[in-house]
């Protein structure tokens, strides 16, 4: 498919995820999902957890066009959510950024469930995709190199509220995936 057709919010479904578009009335359960501190401890926007914080999180993803609810199938509740942002047709790459899983979720195959099937279906259209990671961010930078992250070299700064925060940056490529993919 081309690159131009990229579609931002498609619905995936795997074996124990459900992510499709963001809504509206996804609010409650998203925010009750993202209330535990601990998930935004070393994020730049540690206050998160805050409904005021995190509205203005929520309220940005309803109006990106390409944020993500994550539904645990079994259980039927909102556990997380993700986009795409900044399809780079010269670079050919998409990001996948803005994610955040429930406590209840890490350590376990939902991060790897969730991230396969969003980087499937961004195979589709890219050759890459990057993912912006705090500096400092450890536990997501191992999360990175978990699904098979390449860091690229230096640092990338990213405004958030007014403050520019250093990032690494990521990557996947459709031919390292497939690699990988076909090792497993």
């Amino acid at each position: 498919m081309k690159i131009e057709e990229f579609d931002f919010q498609p619905t995936l479904t795997g074996p124990t995820i459900l992510i499709r578009p963001i809504q509206p009335s996804d609010w409650h359960g998203m925010f009750t999902a993202a209330s535990d501190p601990e998930i935004w401890a070393v994020h730049p926007a540690s206050d998160r957890y805050q409904e005021p914080a995190f509205r203005v999180f929520f309220d940005s993803a309803l109006q990106s066009g390409s944020a993500f609810t994550f539904v645990d199938l079994e259980a039927r509740q909102i556990i997380g959510s993700s986009r795409y942002h900044g399809l780079d047709i010269s670079n050919n790459e998409v990001e996948i950024g803005w994610t955040f899983l429930a406590r209840s979720h890490w350590g376990g195959r939902t991060n790897r469930e969730v991230k396969h099937l969003m980087l499937t279906h961004a195979f589709r259209y890219v050759e890459t995709v990057i993912f912006w990671v705090g500096e400092t961010n450890v536990r997501s930078r191992r999360a990175m190199e978990k699904i098979g992250g390449v860091l690229r070299p230096g640092l990338s700064h990213r405004t958030l509220n007014a403050r520019s925060y250093p990032h690494v940056i990521y990557e996947i490529s459709r031919s390292d995936y497939q690699n990988q993919a076909a090792s497993c």
